[in-house]
């Protein structure tokens, strides 16, 4: 099994581009940053966020479709997605919502979600240069396996390509 995950992962960091930064690392978890430039007020960024089934990558589901992923802009709401006949995913929950400003999911992404592990997956936005916006995106991960840090690099690769498929979403309409 953790030959499996690990190779997934691999995939994934392969899958990705350009890095965040890994800007802590312990024994059991790692968090990560990125920071993106987008020439749109924050409003139209933030409402972005929750139209996750046009820009995230359809390589980063289960079904390899990515409107079938759902985000509802509300605590509680389900990150989930569907997935076959009558299948679902859970990848996260909504816990905090400040319109315009921060969206923070619950979630272990893709195979961090077997590892039992727990993370926090921010989005904050706020006003930039050329009134434009700055999305800083974290994403803390931490957890009982020790061996979970290495995970830090691909699950990096894979967070930096979601910010960088938005960024180009609200931009051009198209993630890619």
């Amino acid at each position: 099994m953790r030959i499996a995950v690990l190779a997934a992962m691999a995939a994934l960091m392969l899958a990705g581009g350009a890095r965040a930064e890994v800007i802590d690392k312990g024994d059991y978890g790692f968090r990560l940053k990125t920071v993106e430039q987008i020439k749109a007020s924050p409003a139209t960024v933030y409402r972005a966020l929750f139209d996750i089934g046009r820009w995230w990558n359809p390589e980063h589901t289960y079904s390899h479709v990515s409107s079938n992923l759902h985000l509802p802009p509300t605590a509680n709401g389900c990150f989930c997605e569907s997935v076959g006949l009558n299948g679902s995913a859970r990848h996260g929950v909504v816990v905090l919502v400040i319109p315009n400003h921060t969206l923070r999911l619950e979630t272990a992404l893709g195979p961090l979600q077997g590892e039992g592990v727990a993370g926090a997956l921010t989005f904050d936005v706020k006003g930039g240069d050329n009134n434009g916006t700055e999305l800083t995106v974290t994403y803390n991960v931490g957890g009982a396996r020790p061996f979970i840090v290495k995970f830090a690099p691909n699950v990096d690769a894979v967070v930096t390509e979601q910010a960088a498929r938005l960024k180009r979403y609200v931009e051009t309409g198209r993630p890619q």
